[in-house]
C-alpha cells in the first residue's frame, strides 16, 4: 500500500468512524461535566446514608449551570440548602467529596460533646430505627452509637465512634459569606470542614439525590440489590 492509499485510507476512517465517535464522546462527557454524573464513594464518611461502595447519582442541575469541564458558572437559579448531599471539591488537596450541608453562609457552627448548635441553638436528635443501623456489620453495630439528627426538615441518622480519638468538641466558628460548611454523617469518621474549613459555593459540583448502584465490598463485591435506583431522602427516612 502506498503512502495516497493509506492517506485516503485514514480519511475515509476518520470521516466514517472516527469524527463521529469523537463528536459522541465530547457530547457525553460535555454532559457528564455540566449536567449529570456519578459518585463512587469508597469511604464510610457519610455512613448511614451513604455505604462504602455506593455509587450515587450527582445533579449537576441542581443549583446551576456550568461551563463544561471548569468550575466556572454560566447562570444560578438555587444554592445548596441545609441538609443536602453535595459533591465538590475538597479545599484541602482538590480531592471530590461527598458530605451534608451542616451551616449556611453567616451562621455559626458549634459541636458540644457531639451535639450539633447552629447560632447557638441546639439541633435535636432522637432514636434511630435498627433496621437503619442493620444495614452495617456486627462490629460497627456494637462500637458505635446512632441517633437521628433533626436538621431542619431533613432529619437523617448519624453514627459516632467512641473508640477513635477525635475531637467531640469543635468551635463555634462563622460560616464567611458565599461558603458553606460540611460534615459527614459518620462523625468521628469524616475529614470535612472541622479540619479544612468552609467550601466556597464555586467548588460545589451538584446535589447527590440517589444511589444508582450499590456493592458490598466487604463480601466480595456482592451487588446489594435493595439499595438499588433509591433516593437518598427514602435512605435517610426509612
Amino acid at each position: 500500500m502506498n503512502i495516497r492509499n493509506i492517506r485516503s485510507w485514514f480519511y475515509t476512517l476518520w470521516q466514517r468512524e472516527l469524527r463521529p465517535m469523537l463528536a459522541v464522546l465530547l457530547v457525553v462527557c460535555s454532559m457528564r461535566s455540566s449536567l449529570a454524573d456519578w459518585n463512587d464513594v469508597p469511604t464510610g464518611s457519610m455512613k448511614q446514608t451513604i455505604l462504602e461502595g455506593d455509587r450515587v447519582f450527582i445533579n449537576k442541575l441542581a443549583y446551576d449551570l456550568k461551563v463544561p469541564f471548569t468550575t466556572w458558572h454560566l447562570a444560578e437559579w438555587s444554592n445548596p440548602q441545609r441538609g443536602d448531599i453535595v459533591v465538590f471539591f475538597s479545599p484541602h488537596d482538590g480531592t471530590r467529596l461527598v458530605k451534608r450541608v451542616i451551616g449556611l453562609p453567616g451562621e455559626s457552627i458549634e459541636l458540644r460533646d457531639k451535639h450539633l448548635l447552629i447560632n447557638g441553638k441546639p439541633v435535636a436528635y432522637d432514636a434511630l430505627d435498627g433496621e437503619i443501623s442493620g444495614q452495617l456489620s456486627g462490629t460497627e453495630q456494637r462500637e458505635s452509637l446512632f441517633a437521628i439528627e433533626q436538621l431542619s426538615d431533613k432529619p437523617h441518622a448519624v453514627m459516632a465512634i467512641p473508640s477513635l480519638p477525635t475531637p467531640r468538641s469543635f468551635g463555634p466558628v462563622r460560616v464567611p459569606k458565599g461558603c458553606y460548611f460540611m460534615m459527614g454523617d459518620n462523625r468521628d469518621n469524616s475529614f470535612d470542614s472541622r479540619y479544612f474549613g468552609s467550601v466556597e459555593r464555586d467548588r460545589i459540583v451538584g446535589k447527590a439525590t440517589d444511589v444508582v448502584l450499590s456493592l458490598d465490598k466487604e463480601h466480595g463485591w456482592i451487588p446489594r440489590a435493595q439499595r438499588f435506583f433509591r433516593s437518598l431522602d427514602a435512605v435517610e427516612s426509612h
